[in-house]
């Protein structure tokens, strides 16, 4: 084990001391989980912690422990998941790979262990005791109704997908080898111990998974353990392992991560070919010829005033646009986020009530799931969209809605995959929707079209995919 020292210990121990604090408040006002909105859910997640001193001192800059060691609260998390779990969830028909793996960190290396096809949790079982193998089960969400309600919630939070894993590791076993991920990372300790250790980032917010090698990485910053209850996050890049100690009988933990792939970059990528293609429609100097063989050739140094003449232009006109249209991180957090947890018992959503008129006042339905984008023309066809969506339990329904110019997106509870049906819209119906969606009420009259019977047909549409409601 590496030794602490110099510089790195006494950042460690500043560390501590922000910890300890957090721990006294929590002891004085034990939390419990606020599912109220997206907003409560994150304050109540990292307790006593504020959301704003959060962003301010750690989020991207360096990791939080937030130990909770008040016999009332050991059970924090534990109902999101545990080892006895898994018996059941076993006979339900879990794959290796695909449903979970089996590893352990063998000389600096992580050995996977899996067995082929279907999981036999008597052989899951023994692999685990035995081999002290660690368990890493995939997507715990599609079981467990709770870290589905967390996870669709914090996707509304932070506008990025949020993913899930839960590490089951016995006592005196390390199922990873030390490593950085390019997510970052929420820890909450759900049974058991885990001993952890954190190093300084070899690359900052970084944008892919990596393993370390020990020389590599020098004394820990941090050194801890977790118990049941406890929370720890770090950032994209920050080097970890942890271990279950010995006297230990298992850890479960769950790493929620979010982030992956959201950065400025990113989103520039995504953005900047619409903006091209819509500034080249009205400045010539976007439409003139590349000079001859300049594809052919190696160096260009000769075009790259032109190229960044050409960019000035782009900032110009992006200083002046309202809309950008997102080709491709806005369509995949819509088409693989969560659709909210109503419940294994919620009947299926089906239109109800009055039917809108244009004297009715309407109300938007699951605004944490709706978002408007605007996109090409699509010769004004309906559009068909199948939305990777896996989940598990209860009645099953995706709705999207969908804009020519303008897309209007709308999940519910589903099960398996399947196909969602929309509507298009005109460009002229933009600022219609965004009077519904920015509004808690609207009159179907004062929405911004130019007929009463374009407000109608498009209260009604909206009410026949469920997601207005008639007041």
């Amino acid at each position: 084990m590496p030794k602490k020292g110099g510089k790195h210990a006494e950042m460690g121990k500043e560390t501590q001391t922000q910890c300890k604090r957090a721990k006294v408040e929590a002891a004085c006002s034990p939390s419990v989980l606020s599912f109220e909105n997206p907003d409560s859910l994150f304050g109540s997640l990292i307790s006593p912690i504020k959301p704003e001193m959060f962003f301010r001192e750690y989020w991207e800059q360096k990791p939080l422990l937030i130990q909770r060691n008040d016999p009332r609260l050991a059970a924090y998390y534990q109902s999101l998941f545990q080892l006895s779990d898994l018996k059941e969830l076993c006979s339900w028909g879990l794959f290796y790979g695909r449903d979970l793996n089996i590893c352990r960190c063998v000389n600096g290396k992580k050995k996977v262990l899996n067995k082929e096809g279907k999981v036999n949790y008597m052989q899951l079982k023994k692999d685990f005791d035995q081999k002290k193998a660690t368990i890493q089960f995939h997507q715990p969400q599609r079981f467990k109704e709770e870290l589905w309600k967390i996870q669709e919630k914090l996707e509304c939070y932070f506008g990025s997908l949020v993913g899930s894993n839960v590490y089951i590791t016995p006592q005196g076993s390390q199922g990873l080898p030390p490593h950085y991920d390019d997510v970052e990372v929420f820890i909450l300790q759900l049974e058991g111990e885990k001993h952890w250790r954190l190093y300084k980032p070899t690359v900052h917010l970084a944008r892919e998974y990596n393993v370390e090698s020990e020389d590599r990485i020098g004394n820990p910053t941090h050194e801890f353990i977790l118990k049941p209850g406890d929370l720890l996050y770090f950032p994209r890049g920050t080097i970890h392992q942890a271990d279950t100690p010995l006297g230990i009988s298992c850890s479960t933990h769950v790493t929620i991560s979010t982030y992956q792939n959201n950065s400025w970059g990113d989103f520039l990528l995504d953005v900047i070919p619409g903006l091209v293609f819509d500034t080249a429609k009205e400045d010539v100097a976007l439409r003139t010829s590349i000079p001859r063989q300049l594809l052919m050739q190696v160096d260009i140094a000769d075009s790259t005033k032109k190229l960044s003449s050409l960019l000035r232009r782009l900032a110009d006109r992006l200083e002046d646009t309202r809309e950008l249209r997102s080709s491709d991180m806005k369509k995949d957090f819509i088409m693989n986020r969560l659709p909210p947890c109503l419940g294994c018992d919620s009947d299926p959503l089906t239109p109800g009530g009055k039917l809108p008129k244009i004297d009715s006042k309407i109300r938007l339905q699951f605004r944490d799931h709706a978002i408007i984008t605007v996109e090409p023309d699509q010769e004004h066809s309906v559009s068909i969209t199948k939305p990777p969506s896996y989940a598990w339990g209860g009645e099953c329904e995706v709705l999207g809605f969908v804009c020519v110019g303008v897309c209007f997106f709308f999940f519910l509870n589903f099960l398996l995959p399947q196909q969602t049906h929309g509507l298009r819209f005109p460009l002229s119906y933009l600022e219609a929707l965004k009077q519904i969606w920015s509004s808690s009420t609207v009159a179907v009259k004062e929405l911004n079209l130019s007929s009463d019977e374009e407000k109608e047909n498009l209260a009604l549409s909206l009410w026949t995919e469920c997601l207005i409601e008639v007041l």
